[in-house]
């Protein structure tokens, strides 16, 4: 479930190998596993954000962004119950190949399971198929920020949810030093200021639920 909070103290504990954010992990039913064994009938499975940026390979506010924007949608549908893979539609206002919108939706589909036309096509008979449940260039926004629909394919609600991600603050001069990083040229404490202001503006997005705007649309 998400956390209502703000930026007031954007903190993330780092290792020389992870680091760790404070943010609400995401719980999500999924049938097949459930029919499979894989789970017992009603528990979720347990997604971390450490698990998005394990699918992304990387950690910046575009991963966050999309790990809330995903948080924010579910929550939203599924107020009082486990959200459901394969009952989950997942719509993009942008195109496939956008810089921002194909990062997105590729956490946004390993978190809710929804795919184009070559995701799971479901047990015998199609069950808890997740196939054609991503779309993309599917509305236009009312805004250029990023902008995602989320649709229970069960009772056709659909909720919208906006990430303010101009809104952000920078990273301060410490982020100039990224490019000396990938030449090899960075000392250690550049190394170490990148980290914490690079990681210090994930983690606010992690925390500020007004960079996001969650909205339901009605149904179908």
């Amino acid at each position: 479930m998400t956390s209502n909070s703000t930026a007031t103290d954007a903190t993330q504990t780092r290792t020389n190998w992870q680091v760790d954010y404070d943010v609400d992990p995401v719980e999500i039913r999924d049938p097949v596993a459930e029919a499979l064994g894989v789970l017992e009938p009603g528990d979720p499975f347990v997604i971390t954000y450490r698990d998005a940026v394990k699918e992304a390979g990387h950690s910046c506010p575009t991963a966050s962004g999309a790990y809330r924007i995903v948080q924010f949608g579910l929550d939203a549908l599924y107020p009082d119950d486990y959200p459901v893979r394969s009952e989950i539609e997942v719509q993009a206002a942008g195109p496939r190949d956008d810089a921002a919108y194909g990062v997105m939706s590729r956490i946004i589909s390993y978190v809710t399971g929804a795919a184009k036309d070559d995701g799971f096509g479901g047990l015998a008979g199609g069950y808890g198929g997740r196939r054609d449940l991503l779309r993309f260039d599917a509305f236009d926004p009312d805004t250029a920020e990023p902008t995602f629909r989320f649709r229970r394919t069960d009772t056709d609600e659909i909720v919208e949810v906006v990430y303010h991600v101009s809104e952000i603050p920078d990273g301060g001069p410490a982020t100039g030093n990224l490019q000396r990083i990938l030449d090899g040229s960075a000392n250690e404490q550049q190394r170490d200021t990148f980290a914490d202001a690079w990681h210090r503006r994930v983690q606010i997005v992690l925390m500020d639920d007004s960079l996001f705007t969650v909205g339901a649309i009605g149904t179908v």
